[in-house]
C-alpha cells in the first residue's frame, strides 16, 4: 500500500468510528481577542476568517475570550507559502501562572518545496520537555487543514484531520503529573524564530517574501467553559468526555508515528543522559505487549 492510500484510509477509518464532529462554533470576532502585532491580526468575512501577519517590525496573535477545562478544540489552518524559513506559526492551550499546563502544536517554517515540520509538546505545571515532531505528509499551506485536541481525564490526544498522531496518558497513579485542574485558553501566533526554527537556526528569514501570513477559518469548541472557578459542561454526556483509545486505535497512531515522526524526545539518550522521564518507559513497556 503506497503513502497517499495508507494516510486515506487512516483518515476514513478515524472520521467514521473513532472521532467526531464538535457541535459549538462562534464567530472570531466573538471568540477570540486579537492581542498583540499593532492591527497585523485581521477578522475579515463577517468574523468567519482570522489572518495573522509577520513582517521584520512585528509578528501578531491572538487569543480566546473564553478558558477551557477539557474538550475537543478544533481549528483549520492555511500556514504561511512559500520560502517560510524562520517563521512559526503557534497553536496552543495554555493555563496561567509559573506552574502552567499547556497543549502545543508549532509549525516550523522551511525553504519552497521542503516540508512544514510540526513540533507538538505537553506541559504539566510548567514542566515541558516533552517534544515529539513531525512531517506533514501533504502541503499545509495549499488548502485548510484541521488540527485538533481532545482532552479529557483519560488522555489528550493531538489530530491532524481527523487522524490521532500523538497521545498523551494520564499517569498519575506512576506518580506523573496529568492536565487536569488548570483552565486554559486557545492561543495562536505568528512570529520570527529564525535563530532556531529552521535547520537550528541555519537559514534565516527572508525579509524580502514578507509580509508572510497565516489564515483561520471553522473554529471549533465542545468543551467544558471555565468562569470563575466553575466548569460548565455541555448539555448530555459528550463522547470526547469519556474517550480512550483501544489497543487498535493505538497501534493506527502507531503507523503514522513510524511513517512521519522525526523526533521523538523518548529516544533522544544524548539530551537525557541521566535516563528518560518515567512515562517513556511506561509507554515502550506498552509498546513490547502489543
Amino acid at each position: 500500500m503506497d503513502c497517499s492510500t495508507l494516510i486515506l484510509s487512516l483518515l476514513l477509518t478515524a472520521l467514521t468510528t473513532t472521532f467526531f464532529s464538535p457541535v459549538y462554533a462562534g464567530t472570531f470576532d466573538r471568540e477570540f481577542d486579537i492581542t498583540w502585532g499593532g492591527g497585523r491580526g485581521k477578522v475579515l468575512n463577517n468574523g468567519q476568517l482570522l489572518t495573522l501577519s509577520l513582517d521584520r517590525a512585528s509578528g501578531s496573535g491572538f487569543q480566546s475570550k473564553k478558558e477551557y477545562l477539557f474538550g475537543k478544540i478544533d481549528m483549520q489552518i492555511k500556514l504561511v507559502p512559500g520560502n517560510s524559513a524562520g517563521t512559526v506559526t503557534t497553536y496552543y492551550l495554555k493555563s496561567k501562572g509559573d506552574t502552567w499546563d499547556e497543549i502545543d502544536f508549532e509549525f516550523l517554517g522551511n525553504l519552497t518545496g521542503d516540508p512544514y515540520v510540526m513540533h507538538t509538546n505537553v506541559y504539566t505545571q510548567g514542566k515541558g520537555d516533552r517534544e515529539q515532531q513531525f512531517n506533514l505528509w501533504f502541503d499545509p499551506t495549499a488548502d485548510f487543514h484541521t488540527y485538533s485536541v481532545l482532552w479529557n481525564r483519560h488522555h489528550i490526544v493531538f489530530l491532524v484531520d481527523g487522524i490521532p498522531i500523538r497521545q498523551f496518558k494520564n499517569l498519575e497513579r506512576r506518580r506523573i503529573p496529568y492536565l487536569k485542574m488548570q483552565p486554559m485558553r486557545l492561543y495562536s501566533s505568528l512570529w520570527n524564530a529564525d535563530q532556531w526554527a529552521t535547520r537550528g537556526g541555519l537559514v534565516k528569514t527572508d525579509w524580502s517574501k514578507a509580509p508572510f501570513t497565516a489564515s483561520y477559518r471553522n473554529f471549533r469548541a465542545d468543551a467544558c467553559v471555565s468562569y470563575a472557578g466553575k466548569s460548565s459542561c455541555p448539555a448530555g454526556s459528550p463522547r470526547w468526555l469519556s474517550h480512550r483509545f483501544g489497543l487498535t486505535a493505538e497501534d493506527k497512531m502507531r503507523v503514522v508515528q513510524r511513517k512521519f515522526m522525526v523526533y521523538n524526545y523518548c529516544m533522544d539518550s544524548k539530551r537525557f543522559p541521566q535516563g528518560f522521564p518515567k512515562e517513556c518507559g511506561i509507554h515502550e513497556r506498552r509498546r513490547r505487549r502489543v
